[in-house]
């Protein structure tokens, strides 16, 4: 019965993603995962290297590149930080360069990938210190090298934590990824041809999360969509669902439609769920990526006793970050930006930072972007550096969130608003939702 009901189409995914369903309800980002340790310590040392993982039920062993940390923090699971500087060191154990995205974090210049942090080669090691100013939650990957290389690279999530806490009983995380796998169990990287090729989605590294609660327990759930290309529903049967957070910033508190979410290739959303089925109900987590529904998890209420007598009154909103409350959109640096592959995107192997960027401004200006994309294909547009607002048609208002991802439709054009605040070059990226479409990026300056 649920496959027959949760049946988003493509259209319907892109629809939710391109904006108009994110004050509806049917929002952009993410989900959650397993139990981690927490981790106070202000080190991360990472090693990037080969390995192999298990994709889908029934499936070889598959090699893959991984991020892995090289001591000090749990091997799996999320990263988990305080606010602060994190001292960062990471070392390729790879055939290939590579550079890290860690999306969610703003102004964070020396990490910024290829316009702060240069590529690091075969045997390379790099040191760079990571500014947390904001809790939330952060997609660690090293997707921005890796079109068309050997083996595709899994990604990580990293917690920062709040402070103080926020009132729930369990934070789990659920990183899912997309896997195209050949038949003989061997995945495949993305920007090559995917034919012959099936798409497996694995959740933390395994092909399926299963969670159990109490009556009455509240969990936060991150959600986040660390798939190299498609976007993806979610549907979270039995219980009601409030997101909190999107994109690694505080949003308004709603409740998704119907239990579902919709997520960017990238995107993040933090929300809070109460248990208050009877025991025993089993509520699946559907998953569907436009072709077709499929589970990926389950919550199951415990026969334990419940946690409390009655469920916690409604959370407020999450503490707000350091984003303005406002925006200058009269005295804005406007400007167009065409997501055309001919109109000066490269691919980020080509990106030299002393190209001309697509505009300057200065450090304080409000900058107001009309985004269009005049291609056939639905493209993933991605803003480093800073988040930014989704303006009203008539420019005379935003949505009551934060993001640093948006997908635009064939044809369409949104326009976004962003409080120029950190000094340096920083990235845009452009990337059409097709497996083998490659990545492309621009650059913008803040004097």
């Amino acid at each position: 019965m649920t496959n027959r009901v949760f049946l988003p189409s493509r259209r319907a995914l892109l629809a939710g993603l391109g904006g108009t369903a994110l004050a509806s309800g049917l929002r952009l980002p993410a989900f959650a995962q397993g139990k981690a340790l927490a981790q106070t310590g202000p080190a991360l040392q990472l090693r990037a290297r080969p390995m192999t993982a298990t994709l889908g039920a029934g499936l070889p062993q598959s090699p893959i590149w991984a991020l892995e940390p090289a001591t000090g923090v749990p091997a799996t699971g999320p990263f988990r930080f305080s606010k602060g500087d994190l001292a960062v060191t990471l070392s390729n154990e790879l055939p290939a360069p590579i550079v890290l995205s860690w999306l969610g974090i703003d102004g964070a210049q020396a990490a910024a990938p290829l316009t702060g942090q240069a590529p690091i080669p075969p045997g390379g090691r790099a040191s760079f210190t990571l500014p947390l100013r904001q809790a939330g939650t952060i997609l660690v990957n090293a997707q921005l090298l890796g079109d068309a290389a050997d083996r595709p690279v899994s990604a990580r999530a990293l917690i920062v934590e709040d402070s103080p806490p926020v009132p729930a009983d369990r934070d789990e995380v659920l990183l899912i990824e997309e896997w195209r796998v050949k038949p003989d169990g061997s995945a495949i990287a993305p920007g090559r041809s995917p034919d012959g090729t099936t798409a497996v989605f694995t959740v933390n590294g395994q092909p399926r999360f299963d969670l159990t609660a109490k009556v009455n327990e509240r969990l936060r759930l991150r959600f986040i969509n660390g798939c190299a290309r498609s976007p993806l529903g979610l549907r979270i049967e039995n219980h009601d669902v409030r997101v909190m957070a999107i994109d690694s910033q505080p949003s308004e508190p709603f409740p998704a439609r119907d239990g579902q979410l919709v997520l960017a290739p990238g995107s993040r959303v933090d929300v809070l769920i109460d248990a208050t089925r009877a025991p025993g109900t089993i509520s699946p987590i559907i998953l569907h990526d436009g072709t077709g529904p499929r589970t990926i998890a389950q919550l199951t209420m415990s026969n334990d006793a419940p946690v409390r007598a009655a469920p916690l009154p409604p959370a407020a909103a999450l503490p707000s970050g350091n984003l303005p409350a406002r925006l200058d959109l009269k005295g804005a640096l406007r400007t167009d930006l065409p997501l055309d592959p001919t109109a000066q995107w490269i691919a980020p192997v080509k990106f030299d930072a002393a190209t001309a960027p697509a505009y300057r401004v200065k450090r304080g200006r409000t900058v107001v972007m009309a985004i269009t994309n005049p291609t056939a294909a639905p493209v993933v547009f991605r803003l480093h550096g800073h988040h930014f607002r989704l303006l009203d048609r008539l420019d005379d208002g935003w949505k009551p969130f934060w993001l640093d991802t948006l997908i635009f439709d064939k044809g369409q054009t949104q326009r976004i608003a962003f409080l120029a605040e950190y000094t340096g070059r920083w990235l845009m990226e452009a990337t059409a939702l097709n497996w083998a479409a490659p990545k492309l990026v621009r650059s913008y300056v803040v004097e």
